[in-house]
């Protein structure tokens, strides 16, 4: 038993040295390549906390079921990924398995990352390993029960995850395989831009058709630019520029996606940014939304038409048509029209916050309005923009503005 055990330890020693060896040696080109993806996938938004050090965790990822705090994947061999081999790492990024047989909690978006081939997971890697190393041990999961008991991810992956690298399509062009690739894999959009059921797995079909992003609520659009679609006006260069600057034609990033372009989108190659919109194009349309006209809320229009006046017309228009460049449309804007109506009110009540980018270096903000407007004023002015111009989409009530006022800002 003693001289096993020696023996154990002895070549994972030998295997640590290994590892470390492998990274201090990796190919400049694959640690560039790594770089790019980690940036595509937006790891360090997850992994970085609140002033703290470039991806050594602790950030909390919320869910219905507790608080995910992220863990630190800094190459620090003791509190970080620092002794994973390559083999280690690919099999919690392709399958959702930690290195000692943990199952990942699907917090970890380890069901997109699944589709990403080999060879990127090793660059992701290489360049992890590059990163400063930072000592800083990993918080425990705050989970509810039964949610709290990891076995039950057992069950949830015979449900829910369906594990393979992305193949491509031969009766496609390379655009839109590179598009799909980024979609399905490491941009894991499937993730924010689909709707979940009560596991928290998302839906399988249609994919991207839009949902409520769990505890942060805020609705990701559906993505579909076909008709019904969720960007039915947007042009290939209208996603372009709203990944690139934050801003476009049809509409600006605000909440969650406002994060997502500044810390991953706005890095992407042009290339890679029309090869998204490529395959965005190819999803297909979507059935009429309701558009609540069995509710009446002529009365709600009529008030909502003076306060839009009074407090939005100077920035957006009599019409809805906004400043090109400066203020966004709220005429057809997919954000403004959404099925729940989470978004106006949440900008409404809070303001609107568009990224800084290198395309965008002094964007306009929108300022909040929950001081001065009451919840009735909330919903009368959200459900007058939802319902004039272009728009036919639900009306809002006046107990969804009550929830979402006291909802954090994210």
């Amino acid at each position: 038993m003693r001289a096993s055990n020696i023996a154990f330890r002895a070549a994972l020693a030998l295997g640590m040295v290994l590892a470390g060896f492998a990274v201090a040696h990796a190919d400049p080109a694959s640690v560039e390549r790594g770089r790019y993806l980690a940036t595509a996938g937006d790891c360090a938004s997850c992994h970085t906390a609140l002033n703290g050090a470039p991806f050594a965790g602790g950030r909390v990822v919320g869910t219905p079921f507790g608080g995910i705090p992220t863990p630190n994947i800094t190459f620090d061999r003791a509190t970080g990924i620092g002794a994973w081999t390559k083999d280690e790492f690919y099999l919690a990024m392709h399958e959702g398995v930690s290195r000692d047989g943990t199952l990942l909690y699907p917090a970890f978006p380890f069901t997109s990352y699944t589709r990403m081939t080999r060879a990127d997971v090793d660059a992701v890697y290489d360049f992890l390993g590059t990163v400063a190393r930072v000592s800083r041990k990993n918080d425990e999961p705050q989970l509810s029960w039964p949610y709290s008991m990891r076995s039950l991810m057992s069950a949830w992956r015979l449900l829910y995850f369906d594990k393979g690298e992305y193949v491509p399509d031969p009766s496609k062009s390379a655009a839109w395989n590179r598009g799909a690739y980024l979609v399905q894999g490491p941009g894991h959009c499937n993730d924010c831009h689909t709707a979940r059921n009560s596991l928290g797995a998302t839906v399988s079909s249609p994919r991207l058709a839009g949902g409520l992003i769990p505890v942060q609520d805020w609705y990701a659009s559906d993505l579909s630019m076909a008709k019904g679609g969720g960007l039915a006006n947007f042009r290939q260069q209208d996603i372009v520029d709203l990944l690139k600057t934050g801003r476009s034609a049809r509409g600006t990033a605000f909440g969650p996606m406002a994060e997502v372009v500044q810390m991953s989108t706005q890095y992407l190659s042009d290339d890679d940014l029309a090869a998204i919109a490529t395959y965005l194009q190819s999803l297909p349309p979507r059935p009429a939304p309701d558009q609540g006209n069995d509710i009446d809320a002529s009365a709600s229009m009529a008030r909502g038409q003076k306060i839009y006046a009074d407090s939005c017309a100077d920035c957006h228009g009599v019409s809805g048509t906004g400043v090109a460049g400066v203020y966004p449309p709220l005429d057809a804007n997919s954000s403004v029209a959404e099925p729940v109506g989470v978004n106006a009110i949440r900008i409404v009540l809070s303001g609107g916050f568009a990224p800084v980018t290198a395309g965008n270096r002094r964007p306009y903000s929108m300022p909040p309005f929950a001081q001065k407007l009451s919840d009735q004023e909330v919903a009368d002015v959200t459900t007058y923009i939802r319902r004039s111009w272009g728009n036919n989409a639900p009306p809002v009530q006046i107990d969804d503005v009550r929830k979402y006022r006291s909802t954090p800002t994210y």
